[in-house]
């Protein structure tokens, strides 16, 4: 159990959360690790982190594309091949990209993989929202001129 541990690894929660009892970061371990670890590869764009430039996925770029078979493919490629580099902790089972809220600007990527050393199997569903989100609201907007 020891050596798997080493293997999985064990990490800060991100965001960084602070217990305010002892003043220590709280940590992730094992399949929550890994969970924690696909979230941010698939919402970082490469280049992002200055020490590793080629770690992300890129997903950024397909923001405002229409959902054709082309772009499901490119998609599935893109989230395929970074987590083939990036996450060497799990073997990669299969993409499925559920578009059934897409009208909604919503693509669900769920993430089947089976974690190498300890074999079991898990499932990761993360949103890409394909259209700009904003908290504004324009009816109740200020106006500045007098």
């Amino acid at each position: 159990m020891e050596q798997n541990l080493l293997f999985i690894g064990r990490g800060w929660s991100f965001p960084p959360n602070f217990n305010q009892n002892t003043g220590s970061v709280e940590m992730l371990e094992q399949e929550a690790d890994i969970a924690s670890s696909l979230e941010i590869l698939l919402s970082t764009v490469r280049g992002e982190r200055v020490m590793l430039p080629q770690y992300g996925c890129n997903l950024d770029e397909l923001v405002f594309e229409s959902l054709d078979t082309r772009m499901k493919t490119l998609m599935t490629d893109k989230i395929e091949s970074a987590i083939l580099y990036h996450e060497p902790r799990i073997e990669l089972e299969k993409v499925i990209l559920n578009d059934a809220q897409e009208l909604e600007g919503v693509i669900l990527i769920e993430i089947n993989y089976r974690v190498k050393t300890t074999n079991s199997r898990f499932n990761f569903v993360f949103p890409f929202y394909k259209l700009e989100g904003t908290d504004i609201n324009l009816s109740t907007s200020v106006s500045l001129i007098t």
